[in-house]
């Protein structure tokens, strides 16, 4: 195995992990969004008791966690892997 074969599998295993991390974190974005779409109410309630947070609140915590968890997301494993497989794919 010569150094370029080991930097090209190096690179196919980083892209590999960038994707399922991707995966994972959109699968975590679809759970609490269904979350908080289902069970609102109950969520809130229980929220509430903890930290005395009103619902407008409670709303925009969640708004503002669910999209900045999505830019993060894509930023930090999407865009990556994406600059991989461009890079992958043009290699001789």
């Amino acid at each position: 195995m010569n150094e370029h074969s080991s930097h090209q599998e190096s690179l196919e295993t980083l892209a590999r992990v960038l994707i399922r991390c991707f995966l994972g974190g959109a699968i975590f974005l679809l759970i609490w969004f269904i979350s908080c779409v289902v069970a609102r109410d109950s969520i809130y309630l229980l929220q509430s008791r903890w930290f005395g947070i009103t619902r407008e609140h409670f709303e925009l915590v969640n708004y503002c966690g669910i999209a900045a968890t999505k830019i993060l997301i894509i930023v930090a494993f999407l865009i990556p892997y994406v600059s991989l497989r461009l890079v992958l794919k043009n290699r001789p």
